[in-house]
């Protein structure tokens, strides 16, 4: 493949993911940094990916730390990685929130099923559970639309590593502002 046909497929896969709860790209660490300084990577669940605007996005309770952690410091990595394929993308770019009355959230709260919106009620993500009561979803699940988020993910950088017998293979792609692909190139594995 060329480098050009390697960019859009690691896009339309991030795509697919978006839509296809089998697909192995459809769980990605988002990696942050916290108040101290220190990286912060956990699994999320891929919700949409748009090749045209580079972006990625997830859901999240705003109570979270990655909610935080992106208020305080936007810049962030999403690492995907893909088993079957021998594929690892790495992305690097910024983050931007979409809270509580935010269109955006609103829309992507309305497409949620209702299973999905039962897990954004309860206690805040970290604490004790102890301690807290649990809501149950009889009202399909409504009291989580107060502490649900979107963070749409602006890729800058995609650093595509395949790995294979025989010879391993590493590109790295660079967009512009306007998302656009403005480097691609083969580095050293």
């Amino acid at each position: 493949m060329t480098l050009i046909e390697l960019d859009k497929a690691a896009w339309i896969n991030l795509e697919r993911a978006g839509t296809d709860s089998g697909s192995a790209l459809r769980y990605l660490n988002f990696c942050t940094v916290d108040r101290d300084g220190h990286p912060q990577a956990r699994l999320v669940v891929l919700r949409a990916a748009n090749r045209e605007d580079r972006t990625i996005e997830i859901h999240t309770d705003i109570r979270s730390a990655k909610w935080r952690e992106v208020s305080a410091n936007p810049a962030v990595t999403v690492l995907a990685f893909d088993a079957a394929r021998g594929q690892q993308l790495r992305l690097r770019g910024k983050a931007e929130r979409h809270g509580r009355g935010s269109p955006k959230a609103a829309d992507a709260w309305d497409r949620l099923s209702p299973w999905t919106r039962s897990t954004y009620t309860g206690g805040p993500p970290g604490e004790s559970s102890a301690d807290v009561e649990l809501e149950t979803a009889s009202a399909g699940g409504k009291e989580g639309k107060f502490v649900f988020g979107v963070i749409v993910f602006q890729a800058f950088q995609l650093d595509w590593f395949q790995l294979k017998r025989g010879g391993n293979r590493r590109a790295m792609f660079l967009y512009g502002s306007g998302s656009e692909l403005v480097d691609a190139r083969e580095i050293n594995p």
